[in-house]
């Protein structure tokens, strides 16, 4: 009788009678591919777009290998196809390539693992129809008695008493090292806190929870088998990475943010892809002072200005060029009728090459519109309406 191999691992299995002289070294192949299946690390050269991870039968190969570090340089998100298709696999997956990649076995579901993460996977050895999972989602993780409620979450408290971000993390078993995320300034406008050794976010880059204790800055990730035991409370928030909105939960039920969302304490541009749909749109009023006011193009778009002398404006800070920027202007002459003036920018284009003459009664009010396309090399100026008392 001929010697058979187990199903999954490729391991010899030596017939009675077989193999005189020779048993041995077939013995110590044996062994060495049961090292790999139990704690063999092996290292996987990615290239190009597509790798093969074979497991041979009764030799060692690649695919015997419990833990895959994935490195190389692949020139783009690279697809690993788990070879034979009839095998049952569990791989702990970390990919340091610099690219995504992408595990199937036949054509069923695929898993992607993203550069810089870790997963463990199953492929479940279906043949030509074969599906490879992610077991990572599934796994469940005690966090205080696997009940976050009515915890104090600070990392004053930490669960017990930390007095840093690092030990606040570790006592709410949260990892330490390239899964904690940084606080970005576009999140922390939403939850409304400001990132410091005593207060900030940990998670995994999609997903975040908060060390704060107030249940509204605290974010949760969207997939029911991560989310917080229990039933969440109105006001918290979490990131849904289906739609990619951050959602709030209020009547017992999760939903997009609705009603104002205020951005006033982030300073910065905040950069949005595709169109905006809004009920209402606010700006804010500035009014400037002064006979050499600024008008700052990043503090808003709407401004106003009361003369109180002949007055000289400056247009400072407008977008880069490619950029287009508009603004708005309300000028008020005093109550004395003293016929103040103006002098603009001399980048200012009006029609016809002729600034306006304001009004020059008393508590005259003129509007003009300014626009810029090119960082204000160019100002195009228009008069919106005059003597407007």
């Amino acid at each position: 009788m001929a010697s058979t191999y187990t199903a999954n691992s490729g391991i010899q299995l030596i017939a009675t009678g077989e193999q005189s002289g020779t048993w041995g070294d077939t013995t110590n192949v044996n062994f060495q591919i049961v090292d790999r299946l139990t704690n063999g690390v092996g290292s996987v050269t990615l290239s190009g777009t597509t790798h093969t991870l074979t497991t041979s039968d009764g030799s060692l190969s690649e695919g015997q290998y419990k833990l895959l570090v994935l490195g190389g340089s692949p020139s783009g998100t690279n697809t690993i196809t788990i070879d034979p298709n009839d095998q049952q696999k569990i791989y702990f997956v970390r990919n340091d390539s610099g690219e995504s990649a992408i595990f199937t076995q036949g054509s069923g579901t695929n898993v992607t693992v993203v550069d810089g993460y870790t997963a463990i996977i199953y492929a479940d050895g279906g043949g030509a129809g074969a599906n490879v999972s992610d077991l990572t989602p599934s796994l469940q993780v005690l966090v205080n008695n696997a009940n976050w409620s009515g915890q104090d979450l600070s990392v004053t408290n930490g669960g017990t008493g930390a007095s840093t971000a690092a030990a606040a993390r570790t006592n709410l078993g949260l990892e330490i090292g390239a899964d904690v995320q940084a606080y970005s300034a576009a999140l922390s406008a939403f939850v409304g806190v400001t990132p410091t050794d005593t207060h900030g976010l940990v998670g995994d880059g999609s997903s975040f929870i908060s060390t704060a204790s107030s249940t509204s800055a605290l974010l949760i990730p969207s997939g029911t088998e991560a989310q917080r035991p229990g039933t969440p409370g109105d006001g918290m928030m979490r990131y849904n990475e289906d739609t990619d909105l951050v959602e709030v939960y209020s009547s017992g039920a999760w939903g997009a943010i609705a009603g104002d969302v205020d951005l006033s304490s982030y300073t910065g541009d905040v950069g949005i892809t595709g169109e905006i749909k809004a009920t209402s749109y606010n700006e804010s009023f500035i009014v400037l002072s002064g006979t050499t006011p600024f008008v700052n193009c990043e503090t808003g778009n709407v401004f106003s200005q009361t003369l109180s002398g002949n007055t000289t404006f400056t247009f400072s800070n407008p977008p880069a060029s490619g950029t287009a920027y508009g603004f708005s202007l309300k000028i008020v002459q005093d109550a004395s009728a003293s016929g103040f003036t103006v002098t603009w920018p001399s980048a200012v284009d009006w029609p016809g090459g002729t600034a306006p003459t304001l009004t020059d009664a008393a508590n005259a009010v003129d509007q003009f519109v300014f626009y810029t396309h090119d960082a204000g090399t160019t100002w195009y100026g228009f008069t919106a309406g005059q003597d407007m008392e």
